[in-house]
């Protein structure tokens, strides 16, 4: 059993560096997206990008979780601030501070929302594709020994 303790914790360990990772590619992916691309694509690119790296941070904190409760949580994260931007609070903290501003926004927009289930999709996808990915050996591994 303590082969499996280990185990267990050693997947813990590669799943959240895995999603430490891939938090700081697409933070790269997002201010890449605003230096080369203006408008709708950078807008709403960056909406659906927004949605990912709040899955990949679901994935950092809770590195067992599933893949689809995963994208889940952060779409709904992504439109509790979305919804949040109806109230006053977010464009008087986007005013005084460039962090506030790209965490929470200043202005409700509905579009946003439907970007937000794009990148929730999409994280979902790849989160599932590397789940896949990495019980594929561990497969292997078990029926060889059996």
């Amino acid at each position: 059993m303590p082969e499996t303790r280990d185990r267990a914790a050693a997947d813990r360990i590669r799943t959240r560096l895995a999603a430490a990772a891939a938090a700081l590619v697409v933070v790269g992916a997002g201010l890449g997206l605003r230096t080369v691309a203006t408008g709708s694509v950078a807008k709403y690119g960056g909406d659906a990008l927004y949605t990912v790296l709040l899955l990949s941070l679901v994935v950092l904190v809770a590195p067992r979780i599933s893949p689809l409760r995963a994208a889940a949580s952060a779409l709904a994260v992504s439109c509790m601030v979305e919804f949040l931007q109806l109230s006053p609070v977010p464009a008087d903290l986007s005013r005084r501070s460039t962090v506030a501003r790209l965490v929470l926004g200043s202005t409700f927009n509905p579009p946003d929302l439907l970007w937000y289930s794009v990148g929730a999709a999409a994280g979902w996808l790849v989160h599932t594709a590397v789940r896949s990915l990495r019980a594929r050996p561990a497969r292997v591994r078990d029926a060889t020994r059996t």
